[in-house]
């Protein structure tokens, strides 16, 4: 009988991560924010020199949920900066890919996260009323790169992603920039946001 196949990824800290069974003890910032600085959103289809990574959309997707919080938490500003941390591993699927895979990802997923939260001081499963609020940061983020650097017209992002509010759009930018720089400042906005906790 042959072995089972492999399910555990060798990361550049050195640890072993079991993706059925993820620990926290496995989870590093390091490996995260360097794979993340990777992972090309929108499957690589956008304009510029650079490929416009999760890392990016993290950092973006955090902005704009800090922005639109009256008095924002750390802990829940670092929910929406880890929000698609799984993609380190995972990679990042668009929508019709996920579809076509199923709830499989999904659960995945959701054991990657559950492990990255517990490993930052995060509760396991956000409250719902967060998990709504970083959903709206996502969109908003997903809207802006729709539209500024993958080519969708605004009538077609408003479709698929929701008319934004246009005082939350005039102070936002994308940065395309080398996966060091995405990666180094991934980095430094987590350890500050964790320095607040």
């Amino acid at each position: 009988m042959p072995p089972p196949p492999r399910a555990w990824q060798r990361m550049l800290s050195g640890r072993r991560l079991d993706l059925l069974d993820p620990t926290p003890v496995d989870i590093e910032i390091e490996d995260i924010a360097h794979g993340l600085a990777f992972v090309a959103r929108w499957n690589g289809q956008t304009m510029g020199d650079w490929p416009y990574s999760v890392a990016e959309h993290s950092l973006l997707v955090e902005e704009i949920f800090t922005r639109t919080s009256a008095r924002p938490d750390p802990r829940w500003q670092l929910a929406a900066l880890l929000h698609d941390a799984p993609e380190y591993v995972i990679g990042d699927m668009i929508s019709p890919v996920k579809a076509a895979v199923g709830p499989s990802y999904g659960e995945l997923d959701d054991r990657l996260s559950v492990a990255i939260h517990i490993r930052f001081g995060l509760p396991a499963h956000l409250p719902a009323a967060i998990k709504k609020r970083i959903k709206s940061a996502d969109k908003l983020s997903a809207w802006l790169e729709a539209t500024r650097i993958a080519g969708f017209t605004e009538a077609e992002a408003n479709r698929f992603f929701g008319r934004p509010d246009p005082a939350l759009l005039s102070e936002l930018s994308l940065h395309l920039r080398p996966p060091r720089d995405a990666r180094n400042a991934y980095l430094a906005r987590h350890a500050e946001l964790l320095a607040k906790m």
